[in-house]
């Protein structure tokens, strides 16, 4: 395995997750039977610099789902640490996850799954700040983080089935900018976007990254998404992070198997059709 922790002079990562393993219990298949676990995660190492943009590829099954749910608190591990700014997340007192909270967002893959149809999205952008009890002027607040994303502030007065797939992203990115976070997880956010879509929503991740100071973490299927927007990529397979690198480098000299298979998925004009499809 590729160690995806950080060497000794490099200073405190602001997210990391150390020797993490997590199993599930699965139904019992017999009546009277122990029941099945599933090895979710296998001792991982993950991080993520203050500022830095980083990838996580793999395929359906890889364990993404499971490591991103960690990273944001969702789950406590069976063994290993979640460190934010070097201290462990499930150690905090109530003002310190309070602050995990406020620090660490996500954008999800479907932004209509994430914003209330019955609700105006001005609506939308205020909850979390009002759930987090984060003490701002909310309007102000808004208009700023609208015209971070490239939207209009008519758009507060709308609901989310006046816009586009792609403009729904932006507000759903907004919304999870609200409370000014420092750490952005976005989960396979340009997946169910229009090709010609998904670059624009790249590129506005790129910019924040670069305006705001946000960490990104960007969660993938695709290597070729994770290559355009991140400076380093981790790799998973069956629940393991089996190489790290610069993209450039995983794209012309992959070592670990699952690797070459992302990089045979990606279509280019010279390869025409011949990449396998993931699923």
């Amino acid at each position: 395995m590729t160690s995806d922790a950080p060497s000794p002079e490099d200073p405190t990562p602001i997210i990391e997750a150390r020797n993490v393993s997590q199993e599930y219990r699965l139904p019992r298949t017999k009546l009277i039977s122990r029941r099945p676990t599933l090895d979710a995660l296998i001792d991982i190492d993950f991080h993520a610099m203050e500022g830095e943009a980083v990838g996580l590829v793999g395929e359906s099954g890889s364990g993404k789902s499971t490591l991103t749910r960690i990273l944001v608190g969702e789950e406590r591990p069976n063994a290993g640490v979640m460190n934010f700014h070097g201290k462990d997340v499930w150690d905090a007192n109530r003002a310190g996850r309070i602050a995990f909270r406020r620090a660490v967002q996500v954008v999800l893959q479907n932004p209509r799954a994430s914003l209330d149809p019955r609700m105006k999205v001005g609506a939308s952008l205020v909850e979390p700040l009002r759930s987090l009890g984060v003490q701002v002027d909310h309007e102000r607040r808004m208009y700023e983080v609208l015209d971070q994303v490239g939207m209009s502030k008519e758009a507060v007065h709308k609901y989310p089935h006046e816009f586009s797939g792609g403009q729904l992203q932006r507000i759903a990115i907004a919304r999870a900018l609200m409370p000014a976070p420092k750490v952005l997880l976005a989960d396979e956010p340009v997946s169910a976007l229009d090709v010609s879509i998904q670059a624009q929503v790249l590129n506005l991740l790129k910019d924040l990254v670069a305006e705001l100071g946000l960490t990104l973490v960007l969660i993938a299927h695709d290597l070729s998404v994770v290559a355009y927007t991140t400076s380093r990529v981790a790799v998973m397979s069956a629940g393991r992070i089996v190489e790290t690198g610069a993209p450039a480098d995983l794209f012309t000299t992959p070592k670990a198997e699952a690797t070459k298979l992302l990089v045979d998925a990606v279509l280019t004009v010279e390869g025409g059709l011949a990449g396998q499809a993931l699923a």
